[in-house]
């Protein structure tokens, strides 16, 4: 059986430390799904359709990494794609806190496991949430995001 992984999130934007994280995870893992959670409630400040072209941009070299959209719970959507794992990234304690509260619920309403690694330390203090403040404020993200001429302001 294939060992197939689900990496999800906004993605908004995709920033290099996720990028490091696909790449690392995805030694372990027959396919990883990069799952971009889209909520039609919540306002996004990059184009969804950006945010696609951007990630098929930076893993079209890694035929087993996919992008996918999908609302809904992340754990159905695991379940659509025959996923086993997700996997997560973890930046401090605070992060780790967060993620094995939800990666318990998760085990407890699917069975399906989180697997979790710890970011490169370069990449531990990068989060989308300042990225997107440094974009708003016309500020140069190219440390954080590899091929930011790709993402478009919604």
């Amino acid at each position: 059986m294939s060992r197939i992984a689900v990496f999800p999130g906004s993605f908004d934007p995709f920033t290099k430390g996720h990028e490091a994280l696909v790449r690392r995870f995805a030694v372990f893992f027959d396919q990883v799904i990069i799952g971009m959670g889209v909520n039609s409630t919540k306002k996004y400040f990059f184009t969804t359709e950006s945010r696609l072209e951007h990630l098929n941009s930076l893993f079209n070299d890694m035929p087993q990494v996919s992008i996918e959209t999908y609302a809904g719970l992340t754990i159905e959507f695991c379940q659509k794609k025959k996923a086993q794992y997700l996997i997560r990234g973890l930046r401090n304690t605070t992060d780790f806190e967060l993620e094995k509260s939800i990666a318990q619920m998760n085990k407890d309403m699917s069975g399906i496991e989180t697997v979790f690694l710890i970011s490169d330390p370069e990449w531990h203090a990068v989060n989308s949430t300042i990225v997107r403040e440094i974009k708003k404020n016309n500020g140069d993200i190219s440390k954080f995001v590899t091929k930011p001429e790709l993402l478009v302001i919604a």
